[in-house]
């Protein structure tokens, strides 16, 4: 591959999924992705953090990334991220720590500063709101100190966690992570697959603001990108329009179970719900193996990306595995 390539997944559960609980088979077939894509080569697999969304499962990341890297041998499983604002710094050294000592080696840590979720479900997550986003730079400050050894007379411990050599990222979509990679010396991963505006700008703030520290001696640099992959660019596009439901459903405030595709869905939209998507979703490559290989290439050299973080959110599983065993053969 030309640079690596990882996988983020947010655990889909799907509309019309008729077991009692719906969630057991989006972990299974969670799982059953991370194996394929370790065979196919991928890097990483990712999970995201979002808490009172009907169609994502992913709402406990720790426990989540447990259950992949216990199915997996050699793929890096993660947090893409885990929203540091909601959980006390310590907490999350214990449990990446009690992960990294259950799977040496393979643990990575990415922080975001949002919410993920909506203000009243924030509230419920948090009891109360003094963890003021502001305090982000400070609390992965603090999460970093108990990641090193401890020091004789610490009163604090992460215990597992000190010492333990779990690799934290900076997520972001805005320039305030760029900046902060930058400056505590970290890997950024920047979410280009669904906020793209300031990609740009955030990646030139990013290098050249980007300060050498004991985790990383240069600038390394992760993008978001979409693919929808298919034997035929068509096949691409019906399978494409279940993100573009949830993404208009999303943004309308009525976010749902996953939706299965639906021909047309782009040509039906009014046209406020067809700017949103060619705003938000412009880091896509949509169609078969030619078309993709085109696009993602052209990404590449625009951005100088060291890695790309791939989101290929498909309503059927088989058709999801196939998208990324096309991307992984025509980047080989």
């Amino acid at each position: 591959m030309p640079i690596p390539l990882s996988v983020l997944d947010l655990a889909p559960i799907l509309a019309g999924a008729d077991s009692p609980n719906p969630a057991t088979q989006s972990f299974r077939n969670s799982l059953d992705l991370a194996q394929h894509c370790e065979r196919w080569g991928y890097r990483r697999f990712w999970l995201a953090e979002h808490h009172g969304m009907p169609g994502i499962a992913s709402a406990a990341t720790a426990v989540v990334i447990g259950h992949v890297a216990a199915g997996t041998s050699s793929i890096r499983v993660g947090a893409g991220g885990i929203m540091l604002p909601n959980h006390a710094p310590l907490v999350v050294a214990e449990q990446f720590g009690t992960l990294e000592s259950l799977f040496p080696g393979r643990i990575d840590l990415g922080l975001g500063r949002a919410p993920g979720t909506d203000q009243i479900t924030m509230r419920a997550l948090r009891r109360n709101l003094s963890a003021d986003v502001d305090q982000f730079p400070q609390d992965v400050v603090e999460l970093m100190h108990y990641f090193k050894p401890a020091q004789s007379g610490q009163a604090v411990q992460a215990v597992p966690g000190a010492g333990l050599p779990v690799p934290i990222w900076i997520l972001g979509s805005s320039l305030f992570g760029a900046q902060l990679a930058a400056q505590l010396g970290l890997p950024f991963a920047f979410a280009s697959h669904f906020a793209p505006q300031q990609m740009m700008q955030a990646i030139e703030l990013y290098r050249t603001g980007f300060k050498a520290s004991a985790q990383l001696d240069k600038p390394y640099l992760m993008l978001g990108f979409n693919v929808f992959a298919a034997d035929t660019d068509s096949a691409a596009q019906f399978l494409a329009s279940s993100m573009q439901q949830a993404f208009v459903k999303l943004r309308r405030g009525t976010p749902g179970r996953f939706p299965p595709p639906v021909d047309g869905f782009v040509a039906g939209l009014a046209p406020a719900d067809k700017f949103l998507l060619d705003q938000v979703l412009p880091c896509s490559a949509i169609g078969c193996a030619a078309t993709v290989d085109a696009s993602i290439k052209a990404f590449i050299k625009r951005t100088g990306a060291d890695e790309l973080m791939i989101a290929s959110s498909i309503y059927d599983h088989r058709a999801r595995l196939r998208s990324y065993e096309i991307l992984a053969d025509v980047l080989h």
